[in-house]
């Protein structure tokens, strides 16, 4: 568990008859952004209420460690090093955001004089200075977010759990978010995020596991769980016809698009293939005009983990050209 900032085994959670987390782990190293994505009701913001202390896991699970302290044995360590933002803003309308920072310094018991610097400078980085002594209740929903983070930044925790942080917001301000969570990442600060936005998960997450029906059906890098799925392809597109025939001959495996002079190989898009059929081309002297790589997205993961169709046992493996015949002389 050294340098993991969450490390979990058999996490388990149940309601009478109902198993919410069947024994899952999970191990999130320091200073990334661990993605948790799952459909509604599998289990997501359960995971992140067990983890940050306002849950209890049930009986005999594995050992849970967050920021280094036993979740349990240590829970005041635990709180101490965490930071939560929820799915629903806990921002208080009826004061103003100035106010709201210096409630929550309060609550971390900071001096006067410190609460109103730290406020002041989070304020600042979150570009709210200007409406710091407007009423909440005034804030588009960007802003409350923004101010929601820089809420739970007062405390300096080195874990944030982030529970569908863009939920209902617009996209700029969306990205806007987005800019927010890597800045605290290059910060040194751990962010576990859970989101139903795929592209979100995309877009920031160095890991991401899939919950469904209570357990992890998958876990990797965005581009290890798009490998996962068959369908991947590597285009070839031609403008010489002769060039094109000559390739077609020689790839027997390619689906070939004599119209649009295009031959399309099975493809798992790591370097390694196209680095080997970049190599064929140059070897044969055949020149393609464009090549492109296309891969399954996160939403195909996304369906086939959580849409009952699962993984295949055996996805189409790539191709490797085949080297062209000697003509008989």
């Amino acid at each position: 568990m050294t340098n993991l900032a969450i490390a979990a085994n058999g996490l388990r959670k149940s309601y009478g008859d109902k198993t919410v987390l069947d024994g899952i782990d999970l191990a999130v190293p320091e200073g990334t952004i661990f993605s948790l994505l799952g459909p509604n009701g599998a289990g997501k913001t359960t995971a992140v209420k067990i983890l940050s202390t306002l849950l209890s896991p049930d009986p005999g699970c594995g050992e849970i460690r967050v920021g280094g302290h036993h979740l349990t044995a240590q829970a005041q360590a635990v709180r101490a090093a965490i930071g939560v933002t929820g799915q629903f803003s806990a921002v208080d309308g009826l004061i103003t955001g100035e106010e709201n920072m210096l409630l929550m310094a309060d609550l971390h018991h900071l001096p006067k004089r410190e609460g109103r610097r730290v406020a002041a400078e989070l304020l600042e980085r979150f570009d709210l200075t200007d409406a710091a002594k407007k009423p909440a209740s005034t804030y588009s929903g960007g802003m409350k977010r923004r101010l929601d983070i820089a809420m739970t930044l007062v405390g300096n925790p080195r874990i944030i759990f982030l529970d569908e942080p863009t939920t209902g917001l617009d996209p700029r301000a969306r990205h806007n978010m987005w800019g927010i969570i890597r800045a605290l990442v290059s910060d040194g600060v751990t962010v576990f995020l859970t989101t139903q936005y795929l592209d979100e998960a995309d877009e920031l997450a160095d890991r991401i596991a899939v919950l469904n029906n209570g357990q992890i059906a998958a876990e990797g890098s965005a581009e290890e769980l798009k490998r996962l799925i068959p369908g991947g392809h590597i285009r070839l597109r031609f403008t010489d016809p002769d060039a094109y025939q000559s390739a077609a001959l020689s790839l027997r495996e390619a689906q070939r698009d004599d119209e649009a002079l295009a031959l399309q190989l099975p493809s798992d898009g790591s370097q390694r293939e196209l680095r080997s059929i970049l190599d064929w081309l140059d070897s044969a002297g055949i020149e393609a005009d464009e090549l492109t790589v296309h891969t399954p997205d996160l939403d195909d993961v996304f369906f086939a983990l959580t849409g009952g169709a699962g993984i295949p046992n055996q996805p189409n493996q790539p191709s490797q050209p085949n080297q062209p015949k000697e003509e008989a002389r």
